[in-house]
């Protein structure tokens, strides 16, 4: 869907800068670049060394470099600036693409607006944090937007919470998609296979219900407030499970909360499985751009239940917020929704049908990547002094 007349004049090269090497932010990544790819673009992932995205974006086609970069800003920060800097002038990109905070930290510090800069926050980093830590990250992002030629938020409410939050930046908003070749629904099957397939719920019954939460196991994800809320779902609806599928650094503690009917799956390359297998699959998390989970167990067939932060209710259809938006941080308000969606069949499969036939026409990763690549395309056309000059927005 990428076009390539770019290519008939000259190669566009893209040097995407990123921290996170698990969860949604490298599932993002490694789309872009295999379309980006695919479009006759040279990409570039500079990363740290664990974790899927250097392997996956490798076999997504672009050249991978090793960039030792720590989730927090800390100590070495310096030197993964000057890393960051020295990869990127060996590369000479026509567009850096910083992805997460502290790339997005580590990349503007290195580039300073010499190179146009696309700097996406996959949520912002001074909702992660409290008091005087949220403060400097905040104080951070209204500095750095003048080296941001573009700030590119996943949702409305990602990009219209930093203009509240006073970041004077040039916004683009180009939501989130995925790939609807691979998540789509086990057409003409019951849950049963799907089930039967994963040995964790080989002694589940066919009709017990399910609920199914992807993601990291920390704090953003809000996996805790999920395990409060089952005890009271597990009351109300005998027989029920609940699969955690994910690792993070919260799961040793996590699995010390989890009430009976509550099963740890590790993490997963492909959630394919688990949503298929899934009645219902939910996400409470505390804070977010614009989740990828959620779209695709739609793009399967499957309801959701969200916490309402950034993201949720663009990804939901019309009308569905009624019973599967939820206010974050309420354990009380998650049970109640997951109880009426698990003791309701009907209103499951309407749901299910109705966010699948939402999503399929909504969030395809194809249209998000050429919405990106229309981004780019037109950062590198503006002449210089456009460039780098910073949108002043007083509100």
């Amino acid at each position: 869907m990428l076009q390539r007349s770019w290519t008939e004049q000259s190669q566009l090269t893209v040097f995407h800068l990123v921290q996170p090497v698990e969860g949604g932010v490298a599932r993002v990544v490694t789309d872009l670049v295999r379309a980006q790819t695919g479009a006759g673009l040279r990409t570039v992932v500079a990363c740290p060394p664990d974790g899927a995205l250097a392997s996956e974006a490798a076999e997504a086609g672009a050249r991978v470099h090793t960039w030792p970069a720590e989730r927090a800003p800390g100590p070495r920060l310096a030197k993964e600036v000057m890393t960051a800097a020295r990869l990127i002038r060996a590369c000479r990109p026509h567009v850096v693409h910083a992805h997460s905070a502290k790339a997005g930290l580590a990349g503007r510090l290195a580039v300073r607006g010499r190179v146009p800069t696309v700097f996406q926050p996959h949520a912002w980093s001074f909702d992660a944090v409290q008091g005087r830590e949220a403060a400097l990250a905040l104080g951070w992002e209204r500095y750095a937007a003048r080296w941001s030629t573009r700030t590119l938020c996943v949702s409305e409410t990602e990009r219209r919470a930093g203009e509240e939050a006073g970041i004077a930046a040039r916004w683009s908003v180009i939501r989130n998609g995925v790939d609807l070749r691979h998540f789509r629904p086990d057409e003409g099957a019951s849950r049963a296979p799907a089930r039967a397939a994963l040995p964790l719920l080989s002694g589940l019954p066919a009709t017990a219900p399910l609920v199914v939460c992807l993601g990291r196991l920390c704090h953003q994800k809000g996996q805790d407030i999920l395990l409060r809320a089952w005890r009271q779902v597990a009351s109300a609806v005998p027989g029920a499970r609940l699969v955690l599928v994910g690792d993070g650094p919260d799961r040793e503690r996590l699995t010390a909360q989890a009430p009976p009917g509550v099963l740890f799956a590790g993490a997963s390359r492909d959630p394919r499985p688990w949503l298929h297998a899934a009645d219902v699959v939910v996400l409470p998390s505390r804070w977010e751009g614009m989740a990828l989970a959620p779209l695709e167990a739609m793009a399967c067939g499957r309801p959701v239940v969200l916490s309402d932060v950034s993201g949720a209710r663009e990804s939901l259809p019309p009308g569905h917020e009624a019973h599967c938006l939820v206010p974050p941080r309420d354990p009380r308000a998650l049970a109640a929704a997951l109880t009426n969606l698990l003791a309701d069949p009907g209103l499951r499969e309407a749901l299910g049908r109705a966010a699948q036939t939402h999503t399929r026409s909504t969030r395809d990763v194809r249209k998000t990547a050429a919405a990106v690549f229309g981004l780019y395309r037109e950062l590198v056309s503006l002449p210089r002094p456009a460039i780098m000059m910073r949108k002043r927005t007083e509100r």
